[in-house]
């Protein structure tokens, strides 16, 4: 299906500082230049807050990232959950299509949608309430026909009863997610047949809809007021743990310890269990240290653009110019040692082996692009 983007948009969009401040603790979840591994949980975030995803979310989530644009835009297209056009300020109803429910009365849900919310699909109510759409299976076969309202699923419903759902849901009345007809969960109809021990003790609803029920959250959107805020994380006091990318990384790494100490700790570790970062370090601290050629500042004509090579964003820039690399020469000359004692001093190690620096370094000093520095220039990776 081709999904656009709609094409009236307000003009502008910005996170709630509940939701900043999620945002950035998510981005802080990965390594220095990969940040755009949050695309996903930020786009969704943008969209609980708003409802639906606009151009001006896509392109502050994409600033954040430091991600072009349109790479941000395939993949709010690509995944269905992200509503690129407005939805109803109470609920978007998505009515699953697939057999096990087209078989058990779907058609008549849909009907509802058509008489009660608007003829087509992903049109607003006049009321401007609610919105709907026809999808594809949601997983819920045995509970059919059904419907995701919101973050929960409403099942075993009929015609009748999913119209009068609608009506208090507009009224204001929030109805129990789960199954509409009296059933625990996916249960028998008949009722249990066999492990019926387990019936005793047993909550109201199954565990999901439970939770919902009892912190009152159901269709409510997220907005970042939830308590506790859904980002474990970050503590109460509001610091995010491990990297912060507002916060610069700090020139020098505390002291490493010494190559047969390190060879020692390595040699205690299950190889079968060791990371790819670990044996990274393992292959580094095999290598006596050795200081490379360091300035106290970039030569005439200013300092290279260090982030044309792959692997180094903006903050590792920083952290290599503080510690007195500006150019790509640099880079170029340095040994197995030199590159032991640069790794040493860096928060995330292993990686200028593993991304090539050196390489990638010889190349643009020589005065030739690589395809990730050509994709620098073209502004496809970082913004500044």
């Amino acid at each position: 299906m081709l999904r656009r983007l709609h094409p009236e948009q307000p003009a502008s969009f910005a996170f709630t500082p509940a939701n900043q401040a999620w945002a950035k603790g998510q981005i802080s979840k990965y390594p220095e230049g990969r940040e755009a591994s949050a695309v996903i949980p930020l786009l969704w975030r943008a969209q609980e807050q708003e409802g639906w995803l606009t151009k001006p979310a896509l392109e502050a989530v994409a600033d954040m990232l430091g991600m072009a644009y349109i790479r941000v835009l395939e993949v709010a297209s690509f995944y269905f959950m992200f509503q690129l056009q407005p939805v109803g300020t109470v609920a978007h109803i998505q009515i699953c299509g697939t057999t096990s429910c087209m078989i058990c009365g779907a058609e008549d849900l849909i009907a509802v949608c058509k008489e009660k919310i608007a003829n087509a699909p992903h049109t607003v109510s006049a009321d401007g309430k609610f919105s709907w759409e026809e999808v594809e299976c949601l997983g819920a076969c045995t509970n059919a026909p059904m419907a995701q309202i919101g973050k929960d699923y409403y099942e075993d419903m009929t015609a009748e009863g999913f119209s009068k759902l609608l009506d208090d849901l507009a009224a204001g009345s929030v109805p129990a997610p789960g199954p509409m007809n009296g059933r625990f969960s996916s249960e028998p109809l008949g009722g249990l047949t066999s492990l019926k021990e387990y019936d005793s003790g047993k909550t109201q609803y199954n565990a999901s809809a439970q939770l919902a029920t009892d912190i009152g959250d159901t269709i409510k959107r997220i907005d970042g007021t939830e308590v506790p805020l859904l980002t474990p994380w970050i503590g109460k006091d509001g610091k995010v743990a491990g990297r912060d990318p507002s916060t610069p990384v700090p020139a020098e790494a505390p002291t490493p310890k010494p190559a047969v100490k390190q060879a020692e700790d390595a040699k205690k570790t299950p190889a079968a269990k060791k990371p790819v970062a670990a044996k990274a370090e393992e292959k580094a601290a095999d290598v006596a240290e050795e200081a490379p050629v360091i300035l106290t500042e970039a030569r005439d004509g200013g300092a290279d653009d260090l982030k044309k090579l792959k692997g180094v964003g903006p903050k590792l820039e920083q952290t290599l110019n503080e510690l007195g690399f500006f150019h790509f020469d640099q880079i170029a000359a340095w040994t197995q040692a030199q590159i032991a004692w640069v790794d040493s001093r860096l928060s995330f190690k292993g990686r200028i082996e593993r991304d090539g620096w050196v390489d990638q370094a010889k190349a643009l000093a020589s005065g030739e692009e690589t395809e990730f520095s050509k994709r620098v220039a073209k502004g496809d990776v970082y913004k500044d």
